[in-house]
């Protein structure tokens, strides 16, 4: 194997400041992070993304070769043409930065486009980034397409070597095999080397998988800060603002859409129901009720990806 090193470059000052937090805070840092690719129905992981980076005070400690790592050709990178000339180019960029929660608590995000290729080299370099930082705690977000309805709760489910961080929650799955992630196979890997990692995953309503979903990201992030300790009040407000806006205009839609949308819903609804209430009896089959296998929530998300896939989303 290469040397992973050679995958990604620091930079000077912003790990110099990286360092600086690390002495400062002997526990470790807390590292999220979230790569833009197959695996976030309702753009789960991309709102909690793009909110941290808008809100909160944040230098770059290390950059990858997005060269190496990005197919161009199946992501193109948008560049600017004014008149007669081409006047502005918007390289993709995986980059590791420090960031400020609301009391000033330093912590890492590494975030960007999914890698296309080279994907154990890539898993090597960031455990050389957690192990050269001193991460303690690596927490990966992102939401999956589930047979629930949009007028409940969002589940949540843990993954990873620390779910005891997210006590309440459990697992949906027994086995499944799905398409796998550079995000996943980052949480494999170091798990497997010894590092305490913990995954959540939203549930996003299936019908909605393609959409921004902002209870998907809100009911995310609330988790990764319950697991955390981090102080996230204004990307958690802005993120609740965007969510009440948005069931307005799915009631809204569905108001005015067909009864067959509205029929799936309902049924969703019993269904939903019917095991939350069993499971506070404490007999998940007090009820009769068709729940979802394994095989067919893999094949709900195979359609999920294909679908993008085939929409040119990644």
């Amino acid at each position: 194997m290469l040397d992973p090193q050679g995958l990604y470059e620091w930079e000077p000052q912003g790990l110099a400041v990286a360092d600086l937090a690390l002495a400062q805070d002997t526990a470790g840092l807390v590292m999220l992070y979230h790569f833009d690719g197959y695996i976030d129905a309702g753009e789960t992981g991309a709102q909690i993304t793009e909110r941290l980076l808008d809100g909160l005070p944040h230098q770059v400690v290390a950059r990858f070769d997005h060269d190496r790592l990005v197919d161009y050709r199946a992501r193109r990178p948008l560049l600017t043409f004014r008149r007669d000339h081409w006047s502005g180019y918007e390289p993709p960029a995986i980059e590791l930065r420090l960031v400020q929660d609301a009391t000033g608590a330093p912590f890492l995000l590494l975030a960007g486009p999914e890698p296309d290729v080279e994907w154990e080299l890539f898993a090597a370099a960031v455990r050389q980034l957690v192990e050269r930082l001193g991460v303690r705690l690596s927490v990966n977000f992102h939401g999956i397409p589930m047979g629930v309805p949009h007028t409940r709760p969002v589940g949540i489910t843990p993954h990873g070597n620390r779910v005891d961080l997210m006590p309440g929650h459990r697992s949906h799955f027994d086995e499944a095999q799905v398409p796998g992630s550079a995000e996943a196979l980052v949480e494999f890997r170091l798990a497997e080397a010894g590092h305490d990692v913990l995954g959540v995953a939203a549930h996003v309503p299936h019908y909605l998988a393609r959409s921004a979903y902002p209870d998907a990201a809100l009911t995310a992030l609330e988790a990764v800060t319950a697991a955390t300790g981090l102080v996230l009040p204004d990307t958690a407000h802005g993120l609740r603002t965007a969510a009440l806006r948005a069931q307005e205009e799915i009631e809204r839609q569905i108001a005015e859409g067909d009864g067959e949308l509205v029929a799936l819903v309902r049924g969703l609804e019993h269904q939903y129901d019917a095991v939350a209430g069993a499971e506070t009896r404490g007999n998940l089959v007090a009820e009769p009720v068709d729940l979802p296998s394994a095989d067919e929530l893999a094949a709900e998300f195979e359609r999920f990806l294909a679908d993008r896939e085939g929409d040119g989303g990644r």
